[in-house]
């Protein structure tokens, strides 16, 4: 590399060393926006940004569905793009087609369990797709460096926000929290891939300036969420009559985020934070999984009534063998986005799991539709032979 390329570098670092400002015409690549928090996120964005336009880039891999968006379809100042994050020719031209300003990336293999079984996709999508983004951000953003007056592009145009997860700080005992300066020792494929995406993405804010912010969240729930997951997974076997599966003695305990209070911490994190800087996401509402699950079935039968035999759904609860790796704790320490931002969560855990169950009451054919049979030989794979 040359000389002057090195002082280029420093340059734009020290530019890029600084607060973001409002959002306004942006032009957003959202990846994996026909994902769970994606959908949320893209939701939240039409009704907060209305100058901006999206480019949702999503593989739609089993856990993507478009009809999540469909309202949005024939909305000039939305696409949809089917393509894959490591296919850098087509994420080159996203960014050069529609002058991108603005990257939120959610796109990820994010379900433990399959990450034990099949890592080499998290290999793939969250180590190397990332890496594909930020050498196309780099690319786009720091090879322009001048405009056609020869002036230094401004460097608060741009910015990259890494979304992440508080699983890449490993497991907690009793007490303690998570906070932005926490060692990460993660314990699973899935928090191993998601803790080199973060390295990789502050790599790329101290080598070459790009405006790079990192989020780490702790546990989401709420409407559109796969059921793989714990929450959703819960509710639609409870609406079944089906047996509630649950991992090992159901003592492991997240701290749950609703997930319109995760996206309004991201925009907070987009239009008020600072490039380098990380922030964790919490909301403060740890709980046992085992809590969670009585909490779901308590709460189906209040809104429908109890099983056809006159129990209640508790009466489905099976403990089944723990997963290898089960981290037993994890809570944020979300002081510093709240300090910095003015960001806290809105959304009390009985008010977001009521607000959940009732989504998922209104929307049974959206559950049925994204039970396929690919889904059903997963969860008899994972569950179907593993009573203790």
């Amino acid at each position: 590399m040359l000389h002057s390329d090195l002082q280029f570098i420093k340059i734009r670092a020290k530019d890029f060393i600084s607060y973001m400002g409002p959002l306004f015409q942006n032009k957003i690549l959202v990846t994996g926006g026909c994902g769970f928090i994606g959908t949320n996120f893209i939701h939240l964005a039409f009704d907060r940004l209305p100058e901006c336009r999206i480019i949702n880039l999503d593989k739609l891999t089993y856990a993507g569905n478009p009809a999540n968006l469909a309202e949005y379809e024939e909305n000039s100042r939305y696409r949809l793009v089917n393509g894959d994050i490591n296919d850098r020719q087509l994420v080159d031209r996203l960014f050069v087609e529609e002058k991108i300003d603005t990257v939120v990336h959610f796109a990820a293999e994010s379900h433990v369990d399959r990450s034990i079984t099949g890592p080499g996709e998290f290999i793939r999508t969250n180590i190397d797709g990332t890496f594909s983004l930020l050498e196309a951000a780099r690319q786009a953003w720091i090879g322009q460096e001048q405009n056609q007056d020869g002036e230094g592009v401004t460097a608060k145009s741009y910015r990259f926000l890494h979304v992440s997860t508080d699983e890449v700080y490993g497991s907690l005992g009793a007490t303690g929290y998570f906070t932005e300066t926490t060692s990460y020792d993660p314990r699973s494929p899935y928090s191993a891939s998601k803790a080199a995406a973060d390295h990789l993405a502050r790599a790329y804010f101290h080598t070459y300036g790009l405006p790079v912010m990192v989020t780490n969240c702790s546990n989401n729930y709420g409407p559109y969420q796969f059921p793989e997951k714990l929450i959703p997974l819960i509710i639609n076997n409870a609406l079944q009559g089906r047996e509630l599966p649950v991992y090992g003695d159901g003592k492991n305990v997240r701290d749950w985020l609703f997930v319109t209070d995760h996206c309004q911490a991201l925009l907070a994190v987009l239009e008020k934070g600072k490039a380098g800087e990380t922030y964790n996401i919490g909301g403060n509402n740890e709980k046992q999984n085992i809590t969670i699950v009585k909490t779901i079935c308590d709460l189906v039968d209040e809104k429908i009534g109890q099983l056809e035999n006159k129990e209640p759904r508790r009466s489905l609860i099976r403990f089944v063998k723990d997963r290898p790796g089960h981290d037993r704790r994890y809570a944020i320490d979300a002081g510093k986005i709240a300090r910095k931002l003015g960001w806290q969560p809105q959304v009390s855990f009985d008010d977001g799991i009521r607000q959940t169950i009732d989504w998922y009451l209104e929307n049974r054919p959206w559950m049925e539709a994204v039970i396929d049979g690919s889904y059903k030989e997963y969860y008899k794979k994972m569950y179907g032979n593993r009573g203790i």
